[in-house]
């Protein structure tokens, strides 16, 4: 992405140097204090969008499809932790730098607490703290009394429908990893950087998911690949993973995302849980943002036409999905091992010189990884980066029109006369005069627009979050209502150990199909409503300010006649509706950001109490029940 990279240089010069003229020119005797503050200003912003802007690129899939080493091959290297199993414990960010360096973000003590209160509620054995007394993990007390609970927990309470369920997660793994931990946490939130010969030492946490836990996000930086260090590359755990955590770890990072690459791998093809995950995407509205990669495993495919039929039996069940799939396949590994020949130890070296002698399979390969790679370069330059080089390039176009009329200005009234010069003052501020009238016209017409919008965006809210007709909360109530509890599952339960220890069974079941149904239904849900929502705001202000857009050009040629009269030219040429809206960066001027779709549902002490009660209540029924129906023998029974 070298053409970009000098592209973004080239345009940070020329801002620069625009920047330094007008700060100059501010300061010279003469010169009305604060002439130029708003294009500085405008320069200023400039700089600063063009260092932050990234480009987001998630790259998800199934377990073990190829992800972490499809990444690997593109910065050229072995640098995320490749394995069978789950591995990928959180999501990994992942940039171009000057040198090696990972970044590990953790949870303040405040936070890991939090945590584990929150998952305590209804744990059996386990002695709720006060309002006043909350858990605290650092103490010795509080720490044995948890791994105390969780001993004495049955392996059946760890699993609820085939899956682990979240509290039994927060719980167990807080409390292996405390020791290895505890020395990195402080009261606030920290930070640690490992460098270079240290780089390796971040794969203790981010494959690790006793360790991620205790973590908030992660990032890396590599010095080597053809990635552009405005790129940010993601490597998300497996859309199949057992851990609830992780579905709603990646849909955070998807909605922020500006391209997704999944992963198939030739091994398994296209599966129930890929359609799942893919239907999930589309119901967020994010499917037409996406490329697949079939991740070839050459120890699957006896010859280039069997591998060729499996690439289009994905094609065709991709199709289900989303129409005209753009499908690319490759091997990843080989890729990569061919990147760092001189790295790979004999094993794999060997591996590598036996897929090479299947030519025809390796000759497809390396044709699809280019036109692969093409495409990629393509969607960051043409579709991400193109739209903010051209903003920029054009509000540089409207600073340096005006600067170069000023100057003429300047030059023309060292040239004239008294008189020439009160005519041609006279004359600007008659023509300078419709120009603030129109702009004072169009900011109270905008101002007026941003009350209006915010009534319109809040009608839209209410009503998407109506309890009885809008589009989650009646479907959340009527899941709730029909949830049903296999009792026959727990009768033996209830005999052997008694109310609480079942109770938080089907408490667990009950909260991983509500998290479950939240994760895969509601959250999608949401995610559109607010896309959709920020293109109508975009399309609201298009509509406002079109109007206008001929008056400002009428106005400018205007401008320009009269220019033209007194001798002063070129024309002004320079096209405000250019200048496209930027959601994405004008969410990060203002600092807003989603809710992270990975808070779990707080339940309270509430629940235990209620529960506890409704069964004092159906005891006492069920008794009088018993005394009313039962024959009576004697005549005082």
């Amino acid at each position: 992405m070298t053409g970009y990279q000098e592209l973004k240089t080239e345009l940070l010069q020329i801002n620069q140097a625009v920047a330094s003229v007008l700060s100059r020119i501010n300061s010279m005797p003469g010169t009305a204090q604060r002439t130029f503050d708003g294009w500085i200003n405008i320069c200023q912003s400039i700089d600063a969008q063009l260092s932050e802007e990234i480009a987001r690129i998630a790259v998800i899939g199934a377990i073990k499809s190829g992800k972490s080493t499809l990444i690997n091959s593109l910065f050229s290297g072995d640098y995320l932790k490749r394995g069978a199993g789950v591995v990928t414990a959180m999501v990994t960010k992942i940039r171009r730098g000057s040198r090696l360096k990972a970044t590990l973000f953790f949870k303040s003590w405040d936070e890991v607490n939090a945590d584990i209160e929150r998952a305590l509620v209804l744990l059996p054995s386990m002695k709720l703290k006060s309002q006043n007394e909350k858990f605290d993990l650092r103490r010795d007390s509080d720490r044995q009394e948890l791994h105390t609970a969780i001993g004495s927990m049955e392996r059946k309470k760890l699993i609820s429908n085939d899956m682990r369920n979240l509290n039994s997660l927060y719980l167990s793994y807080y409390a292996k990893g405390y020791e290895q931990v505890k020395d990195f946490l402080a009261s606030d939130a920290l930070q640690y950087e490992y460098y270079d010969s240290d780089f390796s030492s971040h794969l203790d946490f981010s494959g690790n998911e006793v360790m991620a836990l205790y973590l908030k996000d992660i990032s890396l930086e590599i010095d080597s690949g053809e990635i552009d260090e405005n790129v940010e590359i993601a490597d998300c755990q497996g859309s199949d993973s057992p851990n609830p955590l992780h579905m709603a770890m990646i849909q955070d990072y998807l909605i922020v995302a500006n391209l997704l690459i999944y992963v198939i791998s030739s091994r398994t093809g296209i599966r129930q849980a890929d359609i799942n995950f893919l239907s999930m995407i589309k119901k967020m509205g994010l499917i037409d943002h996406m490329l697949f990669v079939v991740n070839i495993d050459f120890s699957e495919h006896s010859s280039i036409d069997e591998l060729k039929q499996l690439i289009e039996k994905v094609k065709e069940d991709l199709s289900l999905i989303k129409s005209d799939p753009e499908v690319y396949a490759y091997s990843a590994l080989l890729s990569l091992f061919r990147k760092q020949k001189e790295k790979l130890n004999a094993r794999d070296r060997d591996r590598m010189m036996q897929w090479e002698r299947e030519s025809d399979i390796v000759l497809f390969s390396q044709t699809e990884e280019l036109d692969f790679i093409t495409k990629f370069r393509d969607v960051i330059i043409k579709e991400r980066h193109a739209l903010l080089l051209m903003n920029h390039l054009n509000r540089l176009k409207v600073i340096e029109a005006g600067l170069r009329q000023w100057i003429l200005v300047k030059l023309e009234v060292l040239c004239k006369g008294v008189d020439e010069v009160s005519l041609l003052h006279k004359k600007i501020k008659a023509q300078q005069k419709k120009v603030d009238r129109l702009k004072s016209l169009v900011k109270s017409t905008l101002d007026g627009a941003i009350g209006e919008i915010k009534r319109i965006v809040r009608v839209d809210v209410d009503r998407f979050f109506d309890r009885r007709s809008g589009d989650v909360v009646p479907g959340l109530i009527e899941f709730v209502n029909n949830y049903s509890v296999s009792f026959h599952k727990y009768e033996e339960k209830l005999s052997a150990s008694g109310f609480t220890d079942t109770l938080y069974l089907v408490f667990q079941e009950f909260t991983n199909a509500i998290n479950t149904f939240m994760a895969e239904d509601v959250n999608p849900r949401i995610f559109k409503f607010i896309k959709a929502q920020e293109e109508k705001i975009k399309d609201y202000f298009d509509s406002v300010a079109g109007p206008y857009e001929a008056m400002a050009k009428d106005a400018l040629s205007q401008y320009n006649t009269v220019m033209a009269e007194l001798g002063i030219g070129p024309p002004i040429t320079c096209h405000p509706q250019a200048i496209q809206m930027d959601f994405n960066v004008l969410k990060r001027e203002k600092g807003l950001e989603l809710p992270s779709a990975s808070a779990i549902m707080n339940y309270s002490v509430a629940i235990k109490t209620e529960a506890m009660l409704r069964l004092g209540m159906y005891n006492i029924v069920r008794k009088i029940k018993q005394l009313i129906r039962k024959p009576a023998e004697k005549e005082m029974d």
